[in-house]
């Protein structure tokens, strides 16, 4: 989530660079209307920094339940599957929040200021880091997940993200290389 919320940062930074440049004077709202838009998925890849730690916890706090008992083993086993669905769940949603950060970095790659460019395509890198490795995390907790149904879901739609990431990266860098033109 780290790496993402530097990925959309770095699309921020180009958006407020834009708006500044000489002569670009007219387009200050549209780049300002992008650097908003980039600093709230960055602010809430932050967040989910914290949400999985979060999730962390809970799975230690859930292993470390009792199980002396048959009660004990059944609420012990709830909670374990409860907390690995919570910590599937928290890097899913990072791969959808850092996803969210390619529409700024591509719009900041097309129409940002040109000194930039480069810098979009750093951001795109680090979405892309941030999205592959988030799925690297959805996939081992959710192997701890009893509902294979629920698993297999969560899967195809992770799957889905980054197939996608992969497409508009590409895309992105692609731009970028060809404003760069070495």
């Amino acid at each position: 989530a780290y790496i993402g919320a530097l990925g959309a940062a770095l699309a921020t930074m180009v958006a407020n660079l834009s708006s500044h440049k000489a002569g670009w004077d007219e387009r200050w709202k549209e780049f300002s209307d992008w650097a908003e838009k980039g600093q709230k998925i960055k602010d809430e890849l932050l967040f989910l920094v914290d949400e999985d730690t979060n999730a962390f916890n809970k799975i230690m706090d859930a292993f470390s339940l009792p199980k002396g008992t048959d009660e004990e083993k059944r609420i012990r086993t709830n909670a374990i599957q409860e907390a690995t669905l919570y910590a599937t769940e928290v890097p899913f949603k990072t791969m959808q929040k850092a996803f969210e950060a390619f529409e700024v970095i591509k719009a900041m790659a097309e129409i940002g200021n040109p000194n930039s460019v480069s810098d979009a395509g750093v951001g795109a890198l680090c979405a892309r880091s941030a999205v592959l490795g988030a799925f690297l995390n959805v996939k081992i907790n959710a192997g701890g997940i009893k509902d294979k149904s629920l698993v297999d879901d969560i899967i195809a739609k992770a799957s889905e993200i980054e197939q996608k990431t992969i497409i508009i990266e590409k895309e992105i860098l692609d731009i970028v290389n060809s404003k760069i033109n070495l």
